[in-house]
């Protein structure tokens, strides 16, 4: 059999390191990893081998030429751009003839047993097999479904947590009949995952899965490559490492040099020609490259070094990664994660600190001290992303250094001279972080226009008008200690999920554009924003009746900047407005937040009291809101989201009303009985805001997951401004009172329930779940949903804290506890084995 190994990878969450190196020349224990793979496919008697190469091909051809010094014969196809995994197997289809072949990624590590895989394809008589491993975390792989046969019924290519129904993931290592070639055109791009799989299960022909108990790992960040050393070092993967094994698990390489009182603590790889001085302790856990020098007395631990590099007395390198060609002066001490590119100079006493990263020929004086922010991968696995956005504990986690950078990143995935559109709540750290941000895109030559301390609707509204982009900056609604930063793009809604992991890598990278001083962008201060946003909501409210009621409304705006709004408008309706709250208080929007009880009984004193039509509380950022009717009774969450949905239906017949799958579906069946229609979104905010976006025209509502409204009409993304007065003309349309509609809705029984699960745990679970119920009414689309004894559950891991939400609903109160209670105790057992 042949085999196409896929070696044209940037390794671009390796940078620095491979700024230089391809990262199929990486050294894992050193030698290239992709050695490691000829070395693997030689053991099994696979020695025609063809390589599609793209970023630095020349770097691979010329280490690995014709293959016979390796034991194989090795021929290249080149992609000038890059085709996807399966677009360039396309490009060797002459190379691989008419028999079926194998295809392996030439930068990840592993010992699977590729003659088992083989006989295994044979046997099955499938079209294509599948190399699959059960990983802890399968957010950065492609997730993998399979029924009892093993037969893939199902592909995601890096999901969302939503999205995550295993923990069996997808290795890219295949054994393709050369039938699959014939579902590509030679030069366009494909991905078997996206494109080639789905399109074979289409059209019924067999996928089959081969689950590997071998080591196998992605090298595909920092972390990974770090981990990949230590795991070669450790044994666990059944490599061939360079050099001659000594006791104690010590490789020495030949023409090695370790004086007597140097001490090698083992595991230890010492590459060709190293020389260890006198006093120096080497390991564990650490690879020195060939012809390095370790001077008298240094320290290496926990550390990989390529070739070539120097390390001065006394100096203490820990838990490093050190490309090739690098001097490290006497006395310097460089911290636990730092990651230093080829060709750098560190002077004598200096200090680098943990996790930073030196890119290619820098110099660093003597005695400096260099320090910079954290990198964030550390914190967050994968991702700087949560589920809203960027979010942590105001200067310390999210600093200013971090919303510099922050705003680098995303100015360098723009044009320079495009707009980005920045704005605020009206805390003092959101203050600090967005100008930051603002410094950040000047730097790279991104335009800047600062609307100030604004409500998000407002700011999304704005960007929508005016910018490629936008920033908004606030107290995080879910912990008052912490800062979100949301980004949006040119329809002021949140960035996609391309766009994060482009924006993600940049960050990682630090790989920023650098502008000339005349280049910088501009910074500039919209005047009218809230004016123009006042006059287009009017416009698209067209009130006819409003105007006519004559309605009391109290309205507690919770210390947030709603009230520089809701009065323009209000105002122009005839609405009697009593305010509460009316002025920003950041000491008490906390409590606001905290204590949002206290603040609903207060409404509805007040609005008894004063015997007012309704009353409003308007969440801090104008996104949702709560209303007490005119007999007291609070209406909120999925009660508001059902209330609006029937007030729109009912004024517009045959209307389709958006909300999230963790809507209970009562509500969904008091929708079609007014003759509206239903659409189910994802849980996340940005899906959603993109269906708004999408379908203006024909959504008349849409709720959020936490029931923020949605009225395309106006714009697509969450507005408690406008929502509200939209409300208020529906009641004077219909001329009911508020009660009536309230009196109109249905009982439901729902429960939700959040527990926690270890992020490494969460595709576990998933992959549990379905198997428990195979056979049963199972829904994939957001999470895990089942239809069971006349209700429903739905398990849905959560996007930005390690726990796993469960939501259920019965047709008794005493069903819909038993179903959460029961799904729910299944799930914590399982967690805690």
């Amino acid at each position: 059999m042949k085999a196409l190994v896929m070696a044209g990878g940037e390794g671009s969450r390796l940078r620095p390191l491979t700024s230089r190196t391809p990262k199929p020349l990486a050294p894992v224990a050193n030698k290239p990893v992709m050695e490691h793979i000829l070395d693997l496919l030689r053991h099994h008697g696979i020695t025609d081998i063809v390589a599609t190469l793209h970023y630095l091909a020349d770097e691979v051809e010329s280490y690995f030429g014709d293959g016979s010094a390796f034991g194989v014969a090795l021929s290249y196809v080149v992609e000038d751009t890059p085709l996807g995994t399966a677009g360039a197997v396309k490009l060797a289809a002459e190379q691989l003839g008419d028999e079926p072949f194998l295809v392996i990624s030439g930068d990840a590590l592993t010992d699977l047993d590729l003659s088992a895989l083989i006989d295994d394809h044979r046997r099955s008589g499938a079209d294509a097999t599948i190399t699959l491993q059960r990983v802890t975390n399968p957010l950065e792989f492609g997730v993998v479904v399979m029924d009892d046969e093993r037969h893939i019924t199902r592909f995601l290519e890096k999901p969302s947590w939503g999205e995550i129904f295993s923990d069996t993931i997808n290795t890219g290592i295949y054994v393709l009949d050369p039938g699959v070639l014939n579902y590509m055109e030679r030069g366009k791009s494909y991905d078997f995952s996206r494109d080639i799989f789905p399109r074979m299960l289409h059209e019924q022909k067999v996928v089959s899965g081969f689950i590997a108990g071998d080591y196998w790992t992605d090298i595909g960040n920092l972390q990974q490559y770090l981990q990949a050393n230590y795991d070669a070092l450790g044994g666990k993967v059944g490599i061939t490492i360079p050099g001659t094994r000594r006791e104690s698990g010590v490789w020495i390489g030949e023409g090695c040099r370790v004086d007597p009182q140097a001490q090698l603590l083992g595991p230890v790889v010492l590459g060709r020609n190293v020389t260890v001085d006198a006093g120096a302790v080497v390991g564990p856990d650490t690879v020195v490259g060939n012809n390095t020098i370790v001077a008298r007395h240094a320290r290496i631990e926990r550390s990989v070094f390529w070739n070539d590099g120097y390390v001065g007395e006394s100096t203490i390198v820990t838990g490093a990664t050190v490309a090739d060609h690098n001097i490290i002066k006497d006395h310097v001490a460089v911290g636990d994660g730092a990651v230093i590119g080829s060709g750098c100079t560190l002077g004598a006493g200096a200090v680098v600190r943990p996790n930073l990263k030196l890119w290619p020929d820098k110099s660093v004086s003597s005695g400096s001290i260099v320090s910079m922010s954290l990198i964030y991968g550390i914190k967050w696995p994968g991702s700087l992303f949560g589920a809203i956005g960027v979010s942590g504990l105001a200067n310390v986690e999210l600093t200013p250094e971090f919303a510099l950078k922050l705003g680098q990143a995303l100015g360098s995935s723009l044009k320079p001279r495009q707009t980005v559109m920045t704005s605020r709540d009206a805390h003092p750290a959101a203050r600090v972080l967005n100008r930051c941000v603002i410094s950040g895109l000047l730097s790279v030559g991104v335009n800047v226009e600062d609307l100030r301390a604004l409500p998000l609707p407002l700011a999304r509204y704005a960007t929508r008008m005016g910018g490629s982009g936008g920033v908004h900056t606030r107290v995080d609604p879910g912990d008052p200690n912490a800062v979100l930063i949301e980004v949006m793009d040119a329809s002021g809604i949140n960035v996609d999920k391309s766009s994060e992991r482009k924006i993600e890598n940049l960050f990682f990278r630090e790989d920023f554009r650098r502008t000339g001083m005349d280049e910088v962008g501009t910074l500039s201060f919209p005047a009218r924003t809230l004016e123009l946003y006042t006059s287009d909501m009017i416009t698209a409210l067209r009130p006819r009746a409003l105007p006519e009621s004559h309605f009391k409304v109290i309205v507690d705006y919770g210390y947030g900047n709603a009230s520089l709004v809701l009065p323009r408008v209000l105002a122009n309706f005839g609405v009697d407005i009593v305010a509460l709250d009316a002025y920003y208080d950041e000491a008490k929007a906390r409590t606001f937040r905290t204590d949002r009880e206290r603040y609903i009984d207060q409404l509805r004193t007040v609005t008894l009291t004063l015997g007012a039509d309704l009353g409003v509380l308007v969440d801090h950022d104008g996104e949702s809101f709560a209303l007490v009717d005119d007999r007291g009774r609070v209406i909120a969450g999925n009660r508001l989201l059902a209330l609006i949905a029937l007030m729109v239906c009912r004024a517009r017949p045959g209307a389709t009303i958006a909300m999230p799958i963790t809507t209970p579906h009562v509500i969904e069946e008091l929708i079609a009985s007014v003759g509206g229609h239903v659409t189910r979104t994802k849980s996340d905010r940005r899906s959603m805001m993109a269906l708004a976006a999408t379908d203006r025209s024909s959504l008349a509502y849409g709720s959020g997951f936490k029931q923020e409204p949605i009225f395309p009409e106006f714009q697509p993304a969450f507005d408690a401004l406008y929502a509200i007065v939209k409300v208020l003309e529906l009641l004077a349309a219909e001329g009911r009172r508020l009660h009536e509609f309230n009196d109109m809705l249905p009982t439901w029984y729902f429960r939700h329930k959040v527990i926690a699960c270890p992020w490494e745990r969460k595709g576990e679970v998933m992959r549990s779940v379905l198997d428990e119920y195979q056979g049963a009414d199972v829904e994939m689309f957001d999470g895990v949903r089942i239809a069971i004894d006349g209700g429903w559950f739905l398990v849905l891991p959560d996007a930005s804290d390690p726990a796993v939400n469960v939501y259920a609903e019965g047709r008794t109160n005493a069903e819909a506890d038993h179903l959460i209670g029961d799904i729910a105790q299944r799930i914590e057992t399982l967690v805690e084995a």
